[in-house]
């Protein structure tokens, strides 16, 4: 049995309409969300970017059944993880038993702001591992001093903390992020159906973990508008393999997508009214072993999609 979700996205709307989404996500009927936490968005068109911690305090106010996850955070170079872990002990405490924070390796656009060096993937995985570290050992919410490779804590301490320490989640599009967020994580985060991805999470004995996998779409009456408005508007899923990672600014991503067509992006989203193409697209993330499928739908149209997916999804998922 398959769960499905809801992705909220920072980059397409200001902080109240996140709310509001979150808010008529769980009347529709969806049972988790994920919400992304940038500092720039992609592409200039999508038009927002609002610091996803406030934005969290007020989707707790609205819900009370949805279960939410940063998806996902960084802490590693624009947020120092000490931050990060009593930010998320504060929202857990919002939420009980409804937050997990959802962690990944980052992405140059967010994290050169600060001017800090933007060091390979392979060091970003030994820094993750260590900012979890420090997460976990702060959570346990005693004075906490630690000096690592990367990171420095002198005599901090999080007074406030959630009854529930909430699960961290692990962000993963390769085999070597996936051992690696089985190592140190509980529970999976990816964006693409890939087979290899959960075969290297599960093998160290993970299998009971949830595998979150996000699926982008673009829902409209109309086909051919459905495609044209997901390449004005999300025409950076287009961009291939580790290059979306180490561009610094939505104009850089916008000269690399000058290559996708509205007949390409459909290869990347799922476009148009026809249901059986989302229940195809869910069925091939379910056969690659996700057990959570949360949907991104592109552009304004949020209510339109909402009613879609009650009537036409959400009914024909099990």
């Amino acid at each position: 049995m398959v769960e499905l979700g809801y992705a909220i996205s920072s980059e397409e709307f200001r902080p109240n309409e996140l709310v509001m989404n979150a808010r008529r996500a769980e009347e529709t009927g969806f049972r988790f969300a994920l919400i992304s936490d940038h500092f720039h968005p992609w592409l200039d068109s999508q038009g927002q970017s609002p610091f996803v911690w406030s934005t969290l305090g007020g989707i707790a106010q609205v819900t009370s059944t949805l279960k939410i996850g940063t998806g996902v955070t960084c802490p590693l170079i624009r947020i120092h993880p000490v931050i990060i872990a009593q930010a998320a002990a504060t929202v857990a405490d919002m939420f009980g038993d409804r937050f997990f924070l959802g962690v990944g390796t980052g992405e140059y656009l967010n994290e050169h702001v600060t001017g800090e060096h933007w060091p390979p993937l392979s060091t970003r995985q030994v820094m993750l591992r260590e900012a979890v570290k420090i997460i976990r050992m702060l959570w346990e919410g005693d004075y906490t001093t630690y000096q690592g490779d990367f990171y420095s804590v002198e005599n901090a301490r999080i007074y406030t903390l959630p009854e529930q320490l909430p699960p961290i989640c692990v962000a993963a599009s390769g085999a070597d992020s996936a051992t690696l967020a089985a190592e140190i994580g509980d529970g999976l985060i990816s964006t693409a159906p890939d087979p290899e991805v959960v075969r290297a999470f599960t093998a160290s004995g993970s299998e009971q973990q949830p595998r979150y996998g996000q699926m982008t779409v673009c829902w409209n009456q109309d086909e051919q508008a459905a495609k044209e408005l997901a390449l004005k508007m999300w025409a950076n899923s287009a961009i291939p393999g580790q290059l979306s990672q180490e561009l610094a600014l939505p104009l850089y991503f916008e000269q690399a997508s000058e290559l996708a067509t509205p007949d390409k992006m459909a290869k990347q989203v799922v476009c148009g009214p026809d249901p059986a193409k989302y229940l195809a697209k869910i069925q091939e993330f379910t056969g690659a072993g996700f057990t959570h499928v949360y949907i991104h739908q592109v552009g304004p149209d949020q209510e339109g999609f909402f009613r879609f997916a009650e009537k036409e999804i959400l009914p024909n998922v099990s």
